[in-house]
């Protein structure tokens, strides 16, 4: 694993750290990565350009 960082505000990290806990990660960096992954690799599952660009809409990511 890297070594960068992510800045994540206080009530979103709280939230990380209290699911990771219950989900059984060992880490919250682990809960991280594989949050990501699944983001990932459902956007990688797409047909075109357009159809990420609606989902990352509809996600909030881009305007």
């Amino acid at each position: 694993m890297g070594k960068d960082k992510v800045k994540l505000d206080k009530d979103l990290l709280d939230k990380v750290k209290k699911f990771a806990a219950i989900s059984g990660y060992t880490s919250v960096e682990e809960f991280i990565s594989h949050c990501l992954e699944r983001e990932i690799a459902k956007l990688e599952e797409s047909d075109s350009e357009e159809e990420v660009k609606k989902k990352l809409k509809g996600l909030g990511y881009i305007s």
